[in-house]
């Protein structure tokens, strides 16, 4: 089951990226469709890098989507069999795709792939214990799941799964984190294989997606919702009670970091606290994602 160039695309949702989307561009094949979608309405983006890279098409999506659902939309306007997904923090090395392209000429099947992580410390992907004897330098090898922010997907494959028709790869009700989980564990539910290809290289910054000036902002999302993602991950897949039980020791504790920081007047601290214990909260009674960042500007 080999892929070529042409019949691949690149989907990179962005949101205030401006700091990091050129670097991710350059990396990529300038003969390589890309599909950016600006989870804004800020048209002066839009004309600024299509003018500059005559391979990209930039798509506004009017609102923060979020990941899940803006890289739904993304692949929505994918006309290739294969799509790769990547965050605008991700550098491609030299040669990454044609590593990936070369590595599908021996592989049978697969729904998913990925590239491998330089940074050691924090692997982009998981794998059971049992299997870890398969992992090596050179030849692709099965995992549990990747990271979603560097991933190929079959969609022509995906597309003959139930639980992925009508391009609902990602569970939109997951507005960042474990969006690329619930998907990769839906995939393997499906008896369907992940492989890592890890003779192709990529660089993660690591939280960079979004201008820095945006930061405290965006760590206050990023607190809400990761809590509110890992309950509902959990509450979806194994159940209330497990949700509630993973969750809760950890929301006694943010309450009492949220009232600890409340007296001593740290206003940041207290922010933060006070968005996790709301995310654990609202997952709890059933409320939607529904936090979002507040900019001015």
């Amino acid at each position: 089951m080999s892929i070529s160039r042409q019949t691949l695309s690149v989907v990179i949702v962005t949101f205030k990226s401006d700091q990091v989307i050129d670097d991710c561009i350059q990396s990529i094949p300038e003969q390589t469709k890309i599909i950016i979608i600006e989870n804004s309405n800020d048209q002066k983006f839009k004309e600024n890098i299509e003018k500059k890279y005559k391979n990209v098409e930039c798509i506004l999506s009017k609102e923060n989507l979020g990941m899940g659902p803006g890289n739904n939309f993304g692949l929505q306007h994918v006309k290739t069999d294969y799509a790769i997904i990547l965050n605008p923090d991700v550098i491609l090395e030299k040669n990454s795709i044609n590593e990936i392209i070369e590595a599908t000429k021996n592989i049978n099947s697969f729904a998913v792939l990925a590239p491998l992580s330089t940074d050691p410390e924090y692997p982009n992907y998981k794998i059971h214990k049992k299997n870890l004897e398969n992992i090596n330098d050179i030849l692709p090898f099965k995992v549990n799941s990747v990271d979603g922010y560097a991933m190929l997907l079959n969609l022509k494959r995906l597309a003959q799964i139930k639980t992925f028709k009508d391009h609902k790869y990602f569970d939109e009700n997951f507005f960042m984190y474990l969006e690329n989980d619930d998907f990769c564990k839906r995939v393997i539910e499906n008896n369907e294989d992940i492989f890592v290809v890890p003779k192709s290289k990529i660089k993660h910054l690591g939280a960079k997606a979004v201008n820095e000036k945006y930061e405290y902002e965006i760590e206050l999302s990023r607190n809400w919702h990761w809590i509110w993602s890992k309950f509902y991950y959990n509450k979806k897949h194994y159940g209330i009670f497990k949700a509630i039980n993973d969750g809760f020791i950890r929301f006694i504790l943010n309450t009492f970091k949220y009232l600890f920081f409340l007296l001593t007047n740290n206003k940041y601290k207290k922010k933060i606290y006070y968005n996790r214990i709301s995310g654990f909260y609202n997952a709890l009674i059933g409320k939607k994602s529904w936090y979002r960042p507040n900019f001015k500007n």
